[in-house]
């Protein structure tokens, strides 16, 4: 098998190409400090991957705003006091000739009240205990997502990342479930999408022209619809304003769940919709140099590679080297993950990963 189509450079409509076809996946890690600034820990987990290869590194989720806190040890975007690090880890990543984003992110009704006390959503939710955000205040989520995109600009990254996916904030709002708003923010898809839209306007007003920005969706559970959200991403395609679109697909081969849409995968509902320049990736599941081309030859621009980027740091170097390479088998060892630039804190949370951690 040749894997010489992963290692082709991948421009996009704006701002610096990526060396390959391969993406670190946002990934959750509980490593920064408790105010959100950046840990060496986190430093090193992601300029490890930048070095091993990744044609562009993602951080984890940074939350947009202290009550949109997901996570204990979250890296934040909120605030100047968290420029410091924040440029320190743009410029490590680009150091090693990657592009370097941050993601954008609010939990919402995710959010653990043991973190943040006042949770919020696009509607009261009696499950979690959020409440409805106002009028105002959803505007002023809008406006703390356009600030923090500022923020990373200054901090010197390439671009951001709106995390539209997994139930997060965003993805409420794009859920007829959840979203039970009758402003201008709730009802139909089109008021339901307003937030996404306005965030991704605000981004490409406010910040310097190549600035990049993609978005991430997921078209499963938490009560959205695979229709509803491919034309949503249709959309975000065809009006040509982000660089690249992230699909969370849980497993790129995986088939949609909803019957009406089986027979086919969940990843060829989005490869076959126009996109004119911006690029598409797939994440899920891809674990080995098989998987991505799959992926690639599906019809996706790149891949986002996730749990193989914790299990190897140089998870593209490998494939480069081995067209055969296969991630190493689970479970793994404690010294295998910090071997692999994993601090205490993440170690800890991949131990609660069933069958991911041997134990002692």
């Amino acid at each position: 098998m040749s894997t010489a189509k992963l290692f082709e450079p991948l421009t996009l409509p704006r701002g610096p190409a990526m060396k390959n076809r391969f993406m670190l996946a946002p990934l959750t890690n509980l490593q920064s400090h408790p105010d959100g600034r950046l840990s060496d820990d986190e430093y090193r987990w992601l300029t490890m991957r930048a070095e091993g290869g990744f044609g562009l590194t993602m951080t984890c989720a940074a939350h947009v705003q202290a009550r949109g806190q997901g996570f204990p040890g979250q890296l934040g975007v909120f605030g100047d006091e968290h420029l410091e690090g924040l440029t320190r880890l743009a410029s490590g990543i680009k150091a090693h000739g990657s592009v370097a984003s941050l993601q954008l992110h609010h939990a919402g009704n995710r959010s653990p009240k043991d973190l943040v006390g006042d949770i919020v959503c696009p509607s009261d939710d009696p499950e979690t205990g959020a409440r409805a955000l106002t009028l105002k205040e959803v505007e002023g989520l809008r406006d703390d997502f356009i600030a923090a995109a500022k923020r990373a600009e200054r901090a010197g990254f390439d671009g951001v990342e709106v995390h539209g996916a997994h139930g997060y904030i965003v993805l409420q709002f794009l859920s007829p479930e959840i979203n039970k708003r009758d402003d201008r923010y709730g009802g139909s898809l089109e008021n339901r999408a307003r937030l996404l839209f306005e965030i991704i306007d605000g981004i490409r007003a406010t910040c310097r022209p190549d600035f990049q920005i993609g978005v991430r969706l997921s078209p499963e559970r938490f009560g959205v619809q695979l229709a509803e959200i491919r034309e949503v991403a249709s959309e975000v395609l065809r009006q040509g304003k982000i660089d690249f679109l992230d699909m969370s697909l849980w497993d790129y081969a995986k088939e949609p769940v909803e019957e009406e849409f089986k027979g086919r995968s969940l990843m060829s509902y989005f490869t076959e919709l126009p996109r004119g320049g911006v690029r598409l990736g797939a994440a899920g599941k891809i674990m080995s140099a098989a998987d991505a081309m799959k992926v690639i030859d599906a019809g996706c621009d790149y891949v986002l590679i996730g749990r193989g980027a914790i299990l190897r740091h140089d998870f593209p170097e490998q494939i480069r080297r081995n067209a055969d390479y296969t991630s190493p088998a689970l479970p793994v060892s404690v010294e295998h993950l910090r071997q692999e630039g994993l601090g205490p804190a993440f170690i800890t949370y991949m131990q609660g990963w069933k069958g991911f951690v041997s134990e002692a």
